[in-house]
Formats: C-alpha cells, sequence, structure tokens
C-alpha cells in the first residue's frame, strides 16, 4: 500500500519521457523542426482533386532515372538544363544525357545544387546562375554562382561569385533563384534551422533577396542591401504575373500538427511573419499570406510558375500540382498521388507545363524511371 505513490509517479513519470519523445521525433515535415503552435483559423479548402492524366495530350515523360534532379531551364536551341541536387548539372537534347559536374557542391540534407537561372540576355552574354550549399570552414552556406555557358561545346567557363554567406543548414535552404521581368536577380532563402534570423533585415536568412546581375545591390533595395522582403521561414518558389507581381511560395512550420504552407504576393520591403505568425494570424506591421493550407493540410510547396491567370506551384509532401486561379482566389489539385512528391513547375517557351518529380531525395516511394520530367497536358 505505502509503495502506491511511488509507483503511480513513476509510471507518470514514464508516460510524460514517452510523450516527450514521441513529439519530438514527430516535429518533422520535409526534414525541418521548430515549436508548434495552437492553429488559430480553419484551412483554405481545395476546390477539387482532378485526375489530369485524361488531359488532351496526356502527361509525356521526356526524361527520366534523374538524380533528385530540382531546377529546369529551356536553351534557345530546344535542350533543356537540369539540376540534380547530388551537383550535376544535365543537359538534355536529342534523347541524350550530358552531365556536368559542378565543383564545390555539399549535398547534405535538402542542400546541394539547387536553383538555377539564365540571363535574359543568355543568347549574347552566356550567363548561366546556380544556387548551391557549400562546406566552408566545417558549416554550410549558401552562395550564387555565375558562369558563362559555351553551347555548342557544353562547357562552363568564368565561375563568378555573385552573393556568398547565405546561411546554410541541412534544412531550409530556400534555393530557387530567378530573374523578373526587369532583368533583377531575386534569390529565396531559408531561416537554415535559425528561426529568428527571419526578423533581422541584416541576416541574409529567411529572406528573399533582390540583385544586380553582376551581384551589386541595386539602388531602390529597402535596407541598403540585398534584401527584398524577411519574415520568410523557406522560400522555394518564384513566379511573376501578368501585372508584374511576385508570388512565392513558402514552406510553412513542421511537427504533430504541420500545415499553414504558403502562397505569398510578395511587395518590397515587407515583413511575411516568420516565425511570429501563421495561417490567418495577423500582427501590425507584418503580412499574412494570399491562401495558405490551412492546419491540417500539409503542401510542402516548392517550384511555381505563372500560366493563363493561375500560379501553378509543386508540392512535396502534397504530392499534387496545386493550381491558384488569381481572380476566383481558389486552389484545385492536379495529379494527387499519381506521380508521388514534385519538385518544380516550368512554364516551357512553347506555352506548355513541365512538372519535375522528387521520389529519390530520400523522402518518396521511388518508382520505376524516378526520378522524372514530364510535360502535361492543357488544363
Amino acid at each position: 500500500m505505502g509503495n502506491k505513490p511511488i509507483i503511480a509517479g513513476t509510471i507518470f513519470l514514464g508516460a510524460a519521457i514517452i510523450l516527450g519523445l514521441v513529439f519530438w521525433l514527430v516535429r518533422e515535415k520535409d526534414g525541418s523542426s521548430e515549436d508548434i503552435s495552437i492553429p488559430m483559423q480553419p484551412e483554405i479548402p481545395v476546390l477539387e482533386s482532378k485526375n489530369s492524366l485524361t488531359q488532351n495530350p496526356v502527361p509525356e515523360v521526356v526524361a527520366q532515372d534523374l538524380d533528385i534532379p530540382w531546377e529546369l531551364v529551356f536553351l534557345p536551341d530546344g535542350s533543356m538544363l537540369v539540376t540534380e541536387r547530388v551537383g550535376n548539372l544535365v543537359r538534355l537534347r536529342n534523347d541524350t544525357e550530358e552531365r556536368m559536374i559542378i565543383s564545390g557542391v555539399e549535398h547534405r540534407g535538402e542542400g546541394g545544387l539547387l536553383g538555377m537561372a539564365l540571363h535574359p540576355d543568355f543568347e549574347n552574354n552566356g550567363f548561366l546562375y546556380l544556387y548551391l550549399t557549400t562546406a566552408e570552414g566545417g558549416g554550410l552556406s549558401n552562395r550564387v554562382e555565375r558562369y558563362v555557358f559555351d553551347m555548342e561545346n557544353n562547357v562552363l567557363s568564368q565561375k563568378t561569385a555573385i552573393i556568398n554567406g547565405i546561411p546554410g543548414a541541412a534544412n531550409h535552404d530556400g534555393g530557387r533563384i530567378a530573374f523578373d521581368p526587369d532583368g533583377f536577380l531575386y534569390v529565396a532563402t531559408g531561416d537554415a534551422g535559425r528561426e529568428s534570423s527571419a526578423q533581422y533585415t541584416d541576416s541574409l536568412a529567411g529572406k528573399i533577396l533582390r540583385l544586380e546581375d553582376d551581384g551589386n545591390i541595386p539602388e531602390d533595395n529597402p535596407f541598403g542591401n540585398a534584401v527584398y522582403s524577411y519574415g520568410h521561414r523557406n522560400v522555394q518558389g518564384l513566379a511573376w504575373d501578368d501585372e508584374g507581381r511576385l508570388w512565392a511560395t513558402e514552406h510553412g512550420r513542421s511537427g504533430i500538427l504541420s500545415g499553414y504552407d504558403e502562397l505569398n504576393l510578395i511587395e518590397k520591403g515587407k515583413n511575411y511573419g516568420w516565425p511570429e505568425i501563421q495561417g490567418d494570424e495577423t500582427r501590425s506591421g507584418m503580412e499574412k499570406p494570399v491562401a495558405h493550407s490551412g492546419a491540417s493540410a500539409t503542401w510542402a510547396p516548392s517550384g511555381a510558375a505563372y500560366r493563363d491567370g493561375s500560379i501553378f506551384f509543386a508540392g512535396l509532401r502534397g504530392e499534387a500540382l496545386y493550381e491558384y486561379e488569381i481572380s476566383e482566389n481558389r486552389i484545385t489539385e492536379h495529379f494527387k498521388s499519381i506521380f508521388g512528391r514534385l519538385r518544380n513547375a516550368v512554364s516551357a517557351p512553347d506555352g506548355s507545363l513541365y512538372i519535375i518529380t522528387n521520389n529519390t531525395d530520400g523522402r518518396g516511394n521511388p518508382k520505376s524511371g524516378d526520378d522524372k520530367i514530364i510535360k502535361t497536358g492543357s488544363f
């Protein structure tokens, strides 16, 4: 009888420890972790799920057996360049694959060879930009490099650093880069697991950066440095609509509750709230997203493209291509659970839309031929 309080206390303590361990272990979505907060608002519903394999024409696999492909650009001759996160730049032309190894790439977790962009005047200057993770001084950091790409001989030369010192980690490396209609280079970064850094405008972590094509700081940047917007967790998609407005996809919280992935309309100098607000929460001086996944759904959104009044963006854990119809303020999902994890949505010069799978990234279930580049039909 006298031992019952001790036994009960021991059982209670053991249960608390086990519960704590379970809570810690599940604080992961796409390999990241952070404090969990109670959801404040219901999710924005997905209007409908469309099995787009009924499209005419039907989706077509144009490349397969790729190793964690991340970005895709189209060259003037009709061939394609693809980055593989492990550190390869792959040229796809005439049903062949030609690989170039990019030196200095550290493939660790979500880091590696990530974003890529062609200079707006690429046909004349041959400038190709790459975003990559490197190991420096025992730690990780990210940078953007510029090369001259000789298309005829498939050779990269004249490596030039455009921006260095972007905080890196095994998770939350951002990585998307793109030129806007005015010729400025935008760079999406993650908070590298240090949440508070997203709120400091003197840090490059958790930001969207804006640079001139040579890496110089534009005179009208809001904080006198490379930072264009801040308060971001992990931006992986950038797209401009036909009015010249910038849209960005962003990974929301991770953990036992997950959810609150975002689609944001980006304006210069604005604070997008991470880690202070999420979902429909508001705070003075902070912007809430145009659309979010809600508390119970996870998109894990990545690459984005604008087409015919809609922002299309790829979902990793969501395993779908999401379409946000701007004028209707509604979301539709395509290819749900058909192709697995999707890393990118890319608009081709002929107006078609390409998607990239990422089932070989360590978090998916690879199928025969993964990973693939798929040309979709019309929507």
